[in-house]
């Protein structure tokens, strides 16, 4: 005779095998590869100029993330620059699935309806997201992090004046950011939002953080000696690719419509609106980028300088750039420029003894600069290219790419005799958003951490400082204080328009 199983019993057994059967581990339930929403990183996106624009392009397409809200002063504008015509509608299309998407518009697009079209559209495609969340809008970054309380983290694609304003009231609200570089366009601002980092405790990013396998090759030619002591290490970009200006426009143009030119400016003080400020040649003025080595200098030099170990600053800096005249009234005269960055210029760093390095200059080149063809390029037409890199040592020279792809001894005779029974790493540029993305939901540092920045991100500050004082100038970090020119500090600093100083 079967053994009795009395009520609360069975009832109990019954239960359990429910909840066994119908706890099941959510990527089957939403098939290979699903996430489920409340296991991604959500995601505020400010700025949808055409580089945001396809940066979030990208971004989208990473299942371990949602983009929950956009932010743009500017509402929608078919006026930006950019390095297409067309990419930016390309990519609408694709993001959307319409194939027509744009097909009456004249111009360049971009501004928050344009993210926000392009974020509700691509989930709404694919429904990747398994959420009926749409993806909400704002003018105003600081009415975003006051009203969206459900999200964790911020990508900053603003202009640089704002990296600093945006990336500080981001952390105070306990907000991972990840932004594009600089970390700021003020040596103060960039400082006070590394330490904010440093005290809130959130993960950050800077998105010119990679790893260069020409970096860790190079690293072991001078731990073996090949250049002897390491003397001088020279950089050159054939940027900038934008218009550069001597002077403020003259003429004011009408704001646009749906452009809150007061949200644009931020910190700057007041001015008449210019197109010329903002789409793209908002790198090339003093007030709102950080020029050329500010725009490339990252991608090339931070890499070098974590994989080198090179973490103290600079001591001084000098630079030299462009002049231009201009005929006043029958009469050449100069142009005295002290609100863009010049069309080309050179900048000097002299560096201290870092922990495995000698003490070594630093030299910058941008737009067509570049240093003399070393004596040991034997090819008498050769030329450098028009961006590179040249590491001199008291026994020799290595040439390698911008990005110090493929270091090569020179002459040609010495590289051979030093790869004989060797074999290197294939070349390999690694800068995957995953690495940030998993050190955020994980609330860990990132290899790209701010954290990290401060010896880049203080010599490309000083050498912009440099070039508007057109001298030589000694730096003491500890103190953030040139110590020969008391006037030049003030480039540390801005002048804050009410209610926005930090």
């Amino acid at each position: 005779m079967a053994k009795k199983l009395n009520r609360r019993k069975f009832i109990g057994t019954t239960v359990a095998a429910s909840i066994a059967a119908t706890i099941v581990p959510r990527h089957v339930l939403g098939g290979k590869g699903y996430i489920a929403p409340s296991d991604k990183l959500a995601m505020a996106y400010i700025g949808c100029g055409t580089q945001g624009i396809r940066e979030l392009s990208d971004l989208l397409k990473n299942p371990k993330v949602q983009i929950v809200s956009v932010c743009d002063p500017n509402k929608f504008s078919t006026n930006y620059r950019d390095w297409s015509p067309n990419q930016i509608r390309n990519l609408m299309r694709e993001a959307t699935g319409n194939t027509n998407w744009g097909a009456s518009l004249n111009g360049i697009p971009g501004g928050r309806d344009l993210g926000q079209e392009m974020v509700n559209g691509y989930y709404a495609r694919t429904n990747s997201t398994n959420s009926k969340r749409a993806c909400t809008s704002y003018e105003d970054f600081r009415e975003l992090l006051d009203k969206e309380k459900d999200f964790d983290a911020v990508k900053i694609m603003t202009p640089d004046h704002l990296h600093g304003t945006i990336s500080i009231a981001a952390m105070n609200k306990g907000k991972h950011v990840v932004i594009h570089k600089p970390i700021a366009n003020r040596m103060y601002e960039a400082r006070l939002t590394i330490e904010t980092a440093r005290k809130t405790g959130v993960s950050t990013h800077l998105m010119a953080y990679s790893k260069i396998q020409g970096n860790q090759n190079l690293k072991k030619m001078l731990e073996d000696g090949v250049i002897g002591n390491l003397k001088e290490i020279h950089n050159w970009s054939n940027r900038p690719v934008w218009p550069q200006f001597t002077s403020n426009p003259k003429e004011s143009m009408p704001i646009p419509d749906g452009m809150n030119w007061d949200l644009w400016l931020g910190p700057v003080p007041d001015r008449a609106y210019h197109l010329d400020y903002t789409h793209m040649t908002f790198r090339g003025w003093y007030d709102f980028g950080g020029g050329t080595i500010a725009d490339m200098g990252h991608y090339s030099l931070w890499p070098l300088f974590l994989t080198l170990g090179i973490d103290t600053p600079p001591l001084s800096a000098e630079a030299c750039g462009t002049t231009n005249r201009e005929i006043v009234n029958q009469v050449s005269q100069g142009i005295k420029n002290d609100v863009a960055f010049p069309y080309s210029s050179m900048v000097k760093f002299k560096f201290p003894a870092q922990k495995t390095l000698p003490a070594f200059d630093l030299f910058w080149y941008d737009g067509g600069m570049r240093p003399a063809i070393p004596d040991e390029v034997e090819n008498v037409n050769a030329e450098l290219p028009i961006e590179g890199m040249m590491f001199v040592g008291d026994k020799g020279k290595i040439l390698a790419g911008f990005n110090c792809e493929n270091p090569t001894l020179i002459p040609d005779s010495k590289m051979v005799a030093y790869m004989k029974d060797k074999t290197r790493p294939a070349e390999k540029e690694e800068r995957p958003n995953d690495i940030w993305i998993d050190a955020f939901m994980n609330k860990q540092e990132s290899p790209g951490s701010f954290l990290k920045a401060t010896a880049i991100t203080e010599t490309i500050l000083l050498g912009g400082v440099a070039l508007r004082t057109g001298k030589r100038i000694y730096y003491d970090t500890e103190h953030m204080k040139i110590t020969n020119n008391a006037a030049a500090n003030k480039y540390f600093y801005r002048e804050y328009r009410k209610g926005w100083e930090l």
